[in-house]
């Protein structure tokens, strides 16, 4: 591993693991983190760096200045951990109902590492690095809220390029995982209540039942993304919410809820769903007598890597660990990233490092889910590469 930065990486090992146990221990959900943000800017404290704290949310903004003349890059961690009650054992694990389950704990750590990288050749840097703190990455749009509160303009002109990078329990420690254009999903759904007349169960014939339609309107869903979509940009749909209003074993439903998750790689498609599946589905409902009421929630965009750019990061990433260590994806992702709102704004990528440990891979956002925390030094040298390359590019 030939990098500028490989050496002082190393030496920070014990400090950035020490500084992500101790946000294990301290993880909060959502987008109030007064805890974790109070950790992070004691770690900030005493660098030269121009803090904006959010008003809405417990975000950072910490921008550093280069002594060179130069263009601006964007760094970003996110922050919030998940409701998630932690079953691993670890001696520094959280006791509060809420994990760090998707290594946001390590995404502080390795960009606090970036920080001090970059910060300690501050004279040589061609340019200006704005490092992102974002909370509310679990859902709750930080990101989106983030750049309306203004943390691209917070260097006084647009980053020319962002990077994030993203840790998984069940890759192999050590390998790094990206590719060109759509990286994850976009990530939406469509909430909906059926109405019929509900009745006397022994009598079905004198209401409109609307449980056998909603189980129509199932079968259609699935049948929507084989027969409307295009074979070669699918969409997953799935219903993962299902009541009805009926509380006894005798009472016929009066309506039945339900919510689909809807996963695009695509605007184009995304559009196609929205467009058509309420019609069909109300179509359905109403051949039933019944009526159908549907909320369409957009949530996170496709995260999208830019070509020019993954090719570039793709080249900085060979060069540090050796094209062995560097899987290009065949296929992007199906769960989603709020990274997306960013790199719709500015050029950039989302890159993935793996963090399995000894024991194995583990899946992420499972109560029992372990990052091995010997990758922070990698994680840091990687994006203080990253940024130091861009902006010597210029």
């Amino acid at each position: 591993m030939t990098t500028r930065f490989a050496a002082v990486a190393e030496e920070l090992r014990e400090d950035l693991i020490g500084v992500r146990r101790e946000l294990h221990r301290a993880v909060e959900t959502g987008l109030d983190l007064p805890r974790t943000q109070e950790i992070l800017l004691r770690e900030l404290e005493g660098l030269g760096l121009e803090i904006t704290l959010g008003t809405s949310l417990s975000s950072i903004t910490a921008v550093l200045r280069g002594g060179r003349p130069g263009p601006v890059v964007l760094l970003r961690g996110d922050m919030d951990g998940l409701p998630v009650t932690e079953a691993t054992g670890l001696p520094f694990a959280s006791t509060s109902g809420a994990m760090h389950a998707c290594g946001h704990d390590l995404h502080m750590a390795g960009l606090l590492g970036a920080v001090r990288l970059l910060v300690a050749c501050r004279d040589e840097l061609s340019g200006t690095v704005i490092f992102m703190f974002q909370p509310g990455e679990e859902g709750q749009a930080g990101g989106r809220i983030m750049i309306e509160e203004g943390v691209l303009d917070a260097a006084g002109q647009r980053p020319v390029a962002a990077y994030a990078i993203h840790v998984d329990s069940a890759t192999p420690r050590g390998q790094i995982v990206t590719r060109e254009g759509a990286m994850m999903a976009s990530a939406s759904a469509m909430r909906m209540t059926l109405r019929g007349t509900g009745g006397h169960a022994a009598f079905p014939q004198l209401g409109i039942d609307p449980v056998p339609v909603a189980a129509q309107l199932i079968l259609a869903v699935q049948a929507f993304t084989a027969r409307r979509l295009p074979a070669t940009d699918q969409a997953v749909i799935s219903i993962t919410r299902l009541s009805s209003d009926s509380e006894a074993s005798n009472v016929l439903a009066a309506s039945v809820f339900l919510e689909a998750n809807i996963r695009t790689l695509s605007q184009a498609t995304l559009d196609t769903v929205r467009a058509q599946l309420p019609v069909l589905l109300t179509g359905i409902a109403e051949a039933n007598g019944c009526t159908l009421e549907i909320e369409f929630i957009a949530s996170y965009p496709v995260t999208y890597n830019d070509p020019a750019e993954t090719r570039e990061v793709l080249q900085v990433l060979d060069d540090l660990v050796g094209a062995e260590r560097v899987t290009r994806l065949e296929a992007p992702s199906m769960a989603s990233e709020d990274f997306s709102y960013v790199l719709q704004e500015v050029p950039g990528a989302l890159v993935f490092v793996g963090a399995a440990p000894d024991s194995g891979p583990l899946p992420l956002h499972s109560d029992d889910a372990i990052f091995d925390d010997a990758v922070l030094p990698l994680q840091a040298q990687v994006l203080a590469e990253l940024a130091w390359r861009r902006l010597e590019r210029g």
